[in-house]
């Protein structure tokens, strides 16, 4: 597995890249979301859900995790980790600039 950082100009293209490629295939993709803050501790925000894509929209600033019966917003991400194994993702880390970390694991 290989943690690294995407660039924020790579953010649109590389999500794209992701729903077209893993979530258009007919193998459902799952994702359990958890926020991480200093006030609230670790907090599971899903478990296990269907994964139905994700995407970055650089005019909002705004990473969406769309799940089942959910959309998981991020407003104005500062950095984004992603741990790769070969061409798969496994996880997200989503940092802001107050501190507050959101991970998404996938499977």
């Amino acid at each position: 597995m290989a943690v690294k950082k995407l660039e924020k100009e790579e953010w649109e293209n590389y999500f794209n890249n992701f729903s077209r490629k893993f979530i258009k295939d007919k193998k459902t993709e799952y994702a359990e979301i958890r926020v991480l803050s200093i006030e609230s501790g670790d907090q599971p925000e899903t478990q296990w859900i269907p994964l139905l894509g994700i995407s970055y929209d650089d005019k909002d600033d705004l990473l969406e995790i769309a799940v089942d019966k959910l959309d998981h917003l991020i407003y104005h991400p500062d950095e984004i980790f992603v741990d790769e194994n070969g061409d798969i993702i496994t996880s997200l880390q989503i940092t802001k600039k107050d501190g507050e970390k959101q991970i998404i694991e996938l499977r």
